[in-house]
Order: structure tokens, then sequence, then C-alpha cells
């Protein structure tokens, strides 16, 4: 009978907006083991994004059989989990009642209900709107909660906590009612200045402080779970961070000689997320882009761009293709399109990018365009959003790293090195949040947790195409920047 080895582990739990992942780093930061469920975002009414957090759980107990299916393979080694950590999409609130279940279901960031609620938040003293320091966007916490005050009173009044979907979840599993500044700074309802709840912005929501959670650090631990249903032992959970702080721990920790703090980090999804990790707390007035804690007690600047993968698989439905000769299309393009432009606006934008009211178009269509031309002016016009974004955060030296299933495809990589007019690099984490997630959950229990990848992909040169940049200035103008 053959002997395996065992190794500690651990778990990341990432509780995205569509789907929930699990991912297993072993302690020498080799990624053990991933699983995976999805479930559906409901749109009770035209706008609205809500899931029954029951869904999630659901989910979780289908993506934890899963992963112990893989973890007892015949043929791998044993890996036991020694420490979980968790991380979950932002902005989302979930309202909890006094017997612990809650109230409602809970709402998520796509959530636009509260865009006639803005103008109360403008209506705020402009001193007060600097040390918030964020844009006012209508999927924040804030914002939604001062429509619930409005449309739904009982509800409101009925929560014994108001909390994030991620928090959520690992109460659940330990029973615990805390949070921690990654999610707290992206309510809406914190002081970047004073780095604490702000006073105003909770009467305006409509909550007190009682209702809201004890805050903690990333890395400290909040309780224990027997996570994997054959597990008699409990084990220990941190309090984990929002995806996004949680995915920088993660980039981090793979390279952990030459680390993402300087560089600009662009995370390709269904949205994009630019970041410049190591910003620091400031009052900003009426700012363009998003200033929130990372897992490490600093800041991180971050430009959020709602259309990226998304836009790119509406084209593929437009042009009846798959991703891959949807990419195989675009190639036989030259630079340019043959002056074809395509807006990728496709739910309106924010963030100085486009307005709110934008939508997607191709336009300057001549008899030139060709399907080949079609694809690949999609493709430019994402490169073209990145540099945009780019420019807003004022970056002009730092190097560009690459992150998120959309950057997977290496002539998508070289493609942005060129419109940037930068080298890039590629670090292929399927999940960065469930992995930084782990890396959290090691460090709660004392251990500095490396990542392994396969290999970090650099695009080193950039094409100097000058039909790249007279593209460039057509998109601006057709932007209407």
């Amino acid at each position: 009978m053959v002997q395996h080895y065992r190794m500690a582990g651990y778990l990341g739990i990432d509780l995205g907006t569509s789907g929930l992942k699990l991912t297993m780093v072993a302690s020498d930061g080799a990624i053990a083991a991933e699983a995976e469920a999805s479930y559906d975002v409901v749109v009770p009414e035209p706008g609205w994004a809500e899931t029954d957090p029951a869904e999630w759980a659901t989910a979780f107990d289908k993506a934890r059989a899963q992963l112990s299916g893989l973890l007892s393979a015949a043929g791998r080694p044993r890996t036991e989990v020694a420490a979980v950590g968790v991380s979950g999409q932002m902005h989302g609130i979930v309202l909890v009642g006094r017997d612990a279940r809650p109230v409602r279901p809970g709402i998520l960031w796509p959530d636009q209900r509260a865009v006639d609620i803005l103008p109360d938040w403008v209506g705020l003293p402009a001193a007060v709107r600097a040390r918030l320091s964020n844009p006012l966007v209508a999927g924040m916490a804030g914002p939604l909660l001062s429509w619930l005050r409005r449309h739904e009173p009982a509800s409101l009044a009925a929560a014994a906590l108001v909390t994030s979907p991620k928090d959520w979840l690992r109460g659940l599993l330990t029973g615990d009612s805390a949070s921690e500044r990654t999610d707290a700074s992206a309510t809406l309802l914190w002081d970047v200045v004073a780095d604490d709840w702000c006073a105003d912005a909770l009467d305006l929501a409509g909550i007190s402080r009682a209702q809201l959670p004890t805050l903690v650090d990333s890395d400290f631990v909040v309780g224990t779970t027997r996570v994997l249903g054959s597990s008699r032992v409990e084990v220990p959970v941190v309090a984990g961070a929002a995806d996004t702080a949680a995915a920088l721990a993660a980039l981090k920790a793979a390279q952990p000689e030459d680390s993402c703090s300087g560089g600009i980090v662009v995370n390709l999804g269904t949205g994009i997320q630019i970041l410049r990790p190591g910003a620091s707390a400031r009052s900003r007035s009426d700012p363009l882009t998003h200033l929130y804690a990372d897992a490490d007690g600093g800041w991180y600047e971050m430009l959020a761009i709602r259309n990226g993968g998304s836009t790119l698989s509406w084209v593929q439905r437009v042009l009846d293709v798959t991703w891959d000769e949807l990419v195989a299309l675009a190639r036989l393009a030259p630079p340019g399109s043959a002056g074809a432009v395509f807006v990728p606006f496709l739910t309106g934008e924010r963030g100085g990018l486009a307005a709110s009211t934008s939508a997607a178009a191709w336009s300057d269509l001549t008899p030139s365009v060709r399907r080949p031309e079609l694809a690949r002016s999609a493709f430019e016009a994402l490169a073209f959003t990145i540099r945009r974004g780019i420019e807003l955060l004022g970056s002009h030296h730092e190097r560009i790293m690459l992150s998120g299933g959309g950057a997977r495809e290496p002539w998508v990589r070289q493609l942005i090195a060129d419109v940037i007019g930068r080298p890039v690099s590629y670090i292929p984490l399927r999940s960065a949040s469930a992995v930084g997630a782990a890396v959290l959950a090691a460090r709660g229990v004392g251990i500095q947790l490396p990542v392994q990848v396969t290999t970090i992909d650099e695009v080193p040169s950039v094409t100097d195409a000058p039909e790249l940049g007279a593209a460039y200035a057509r998109w601006h103008k057709a932007v209407g920047l």
C-alpha cells in the first residue's frame, strides 16, 4: 500500500458576484486544488441586483464537496486544512436580524436603485465628502442603505447587523460578526482621513454604530470551523479581505523579491480594475478614483471600470464566435482596424472615462471594414480603455502588471503593451482573490506563505505602431473625452 505524505494547506474562499471559488494553497506555495460553484444574480426590478445569501451557502457546500474529492483523489499528496481565509465582492450589504438570519436578499454592487438617492450624498457638506475621499456611486453600501431607509424602513430597523457578503459567509462558518478595513473603507461610510466610520454618512444611511461589525485586522483569527465535511478538527478562520485587497496580497506573495508595490496592477475580468498600491490616505474633493484600505494596514488607489471582459463577451455574441475565434479574427486585421472605432461602454461608465449614459457602438465604418476589423477594434478599445485609466491615475513610468482571466491570451497582453507604450508582466492565477485569502489565513497562524506560479510571463518589448496612436486619438474623440 502506497503511503502519501501529509502537507498543511491554507484554504482561500472567494465569494464573487456570480460564483464562489475555493483554492487550497499548500505550505510550499503550490496550488493543491481548486473548485467553484455558480449562482444567479437576481434582477427583481430593472437596474437591481440581489442574491439570497442562502445561495452563497449552497454554493459553498457544493464547492467544498468538489474540493474534498480532489484532495482525496488517489495518487495525490494528502493536504489538510490548517487555516481558512475569506475574500469577496465589495460594496454589497447583507442585513442580519436578531435571529442571525438575513432580513432580506443581499444587495450587490451592480445595483443601481440608489441613483435617485445620490443627490442626498452630493448634498453632504463639502468637507465631509472630501473626507470620504471616494466617488459617490449608487452601488456602494451607503447610498443603498439610504434607499432602504426611504423605501424599506422596516428592513433596516430589523437589522441587528449590517455586514458585507464575505463577512456574512464567514460568520456562517464561525458565528462571528466581525469585519475589517478593506471592506469597511469601500462602503462610502468611512472617513478615510480619520480611518474610522463617518458619523455624517451613518446618519444619512440611517444606521448606527451598534449595527456595524467590530473591526479587526485581515489576518486576525475570528473563530474556528470544521470546513471540510469529513473533518472533525476545528481550524482557525481569519477575517480575510475584500476581493481586490486579497488579490493584491496574492500578487505580492507570488513575487516576494519584487513586490507589486510601486507599480500599477491592471486586473482584467468582467470589469477592469486599475490599481496603484502604496497610496496615502488623504482628503480629496469629488475624486475620480477610489481610495481603499489594503490588507497590510495601508491604502491603494483604484479606477474601477464597469466594461471589460463583459463587453468582449457581447462582441462574441454579436459576431457569433467563440473566444478563440474572436482572437483569431482580430489577429487577421491590421493595427488601427482600417479606421473602425469601437466604443465599449455597453452599460455606461464612470470614473471620468465616459458618461454614465454611454452605450457601445462601432463607428467610422467603410467598405474596408469586415469582421476581422470589427473584432480587432473591440480589443483595441479594451487596450485604449486601460491606457486612459492609467492616464487618469497619473501614471507615466511605473511598470504594469496584468492579472485576471482577460489577460490570459498572449496576443492581448502584447496589444496592451503596444497601446500603453510600456512593457507588461502577467501572473497567471486562476483566482488571485482566493489565493490572497489563503495567504492571509497562513499569516493568521504565523506562516508567511509564498505563492508558486507556473511562470510570470513578460512582454518585454513594445512594438512601435503609429497606426495605434492615430486609432487612440479617434477613439478618444468618439468617446467624447
